[in-house]
C-alpha cells in the first residue's frame, strides 16, 4: 500500500473501489454474513455504517431490510460520492455523512440506533481507541441493537501471520484468474504491497481477535462472538 504508509488518500479510495472485488477475501460471503447477523426490529429501524466506502454493504442492507434507513459515515469524499450514486434508488433511506472515525464529536449525534456495522475501517485505530469506540457504540445502540464488525485482525503469532499473508496472496491470485483469466490483478496486488501481513505499515493498527472480543465485553456487549474468519480477516461483534 504505497500511498497509505502514513495516511489514507483519495488515490487509495480510487484504488480500493476498482480492486476490492479481487482483494477482499470472500467479499460476497462477508456481506451476506453481516446482513444475516443484524438483529432487526419490526417496522422501521436505523443502521449506522462506519467507513461505508462505496456503499456496497449499505446496498445489501437496504435491499435486505426494506424498513431500514442507513447513515453511511466515511472520511473520503470520493467514497461517499460513489456510495451516493450507487444508493440513489433508495432515496432518503441513505444518508451520507463525512466523519473522522477517531474523533468523538460525531458519536454524540446518534442514539437508539438498531444496528451499527463497520467494514475494514476500525483497524486504523489503536487498541485504546478501539475500546473507547466500542464503549461509545454501545451507548449509541438501542437495547437489543447489533454491533457487527468486519476487519483485518492481528494474528497472535508469527507463524499465524505468515499463514494469513500467504493465504491472502493465494486468494487474490485465484480471484484474478477466476474473474479475468489471468494473474494481472494479482501481480498488481503484490506490486502495491497491499498485503498488510507481508508489508507492515504504521497506518494500519489491527489488534488480535482475543483483545477485541474482550474489549467488546468490557464495553457491555453480550453474545460476543466470531462469526467468520479467514486469512487474517474476521467478522465479529455482539448485542446490547
Amino acid at each position: 500500500m504505497e500511498e497509505s504508509k502514513n495516511l489514507w488518500s483519495e488515490k487509495n479510495s480510487r484504488f480500493y473501489i476498482d480492486k476490492s472485488k479481487y482483494y477482499v477475501i470472500e467479499r460476497d460471503l462477508q456481506i451476506e454474513t453481516i446482513c444475516t447477523l443484524i438483529n432487526p426490529v419490526k417496522g422501521d429501524f436505523t443502521v449506522v455504517e462506519l467507513c461505508c466506502g462505496d456503499g456496497l454493504l449499505a446496498h445489501a442492507i437496504l435491499e435486505a431490510y426494506p424498513g431500514s434507513k442507513l447513515t453511511g459515515l466515511d472520511g473520503s469524499e470520493k467514497m461517499l460520492t460513489k456510495a451516493s450514486s450507487r444508493l440513489k434508488p433508495f432515496g432518503d433511506r441513505f444518508n451520507p455523512v463525512v466523519f473522522d472515525l477517531a474523533s468523538k464529536a460525531w458519536r454524540k449525534n446518534y442514539s437508539s440506533i438498531n444496528a451499527v456495522v463497520s467494514s475494514f475501517g476500525i483497524h486504523h485505530l489503536t487498541g485504546e481507541e478501539k475500546l473507547v469506540l466500542f464503549k461509545d457504540v454501545y451507548k449509541m445502540l438501542a437495547p437489543g441493537g447489533s454491533f457487527i464488525i468486519a476487519d483485518i485482525i492481528q494474528p497472535a503469532s508469527e507463524i499465524a501471520n505468515t499463514y494469513a499473508g500467504n493465504l491472502w496472496d493465494k486468494y487474490v491470485e485465484y480471484r484474478s484468474q477466476e474473474l479475468d483469466g489471468d494473474t494481472g490483478f494479482y501481480k498488481e496486488f503484490v506490486k502495491s504491497e497491499w498485503n498488510y501481513f507481508k508489508y507492515f505499515d504504521d497506518y494500519d493498527k489491527p489488534s488480535t481477535i482475543h483483545e477485541q472480543l474482550n474489549w467488546l465485553k468490557d464495553a457491555g456487549f453480550k453474545n460476543v462472538d466470531v462469526f467468520w474468519m479467514k486469512a487474517g480477516h474476521a467478522i465479529y461483534g455482539g448485542i446490547k
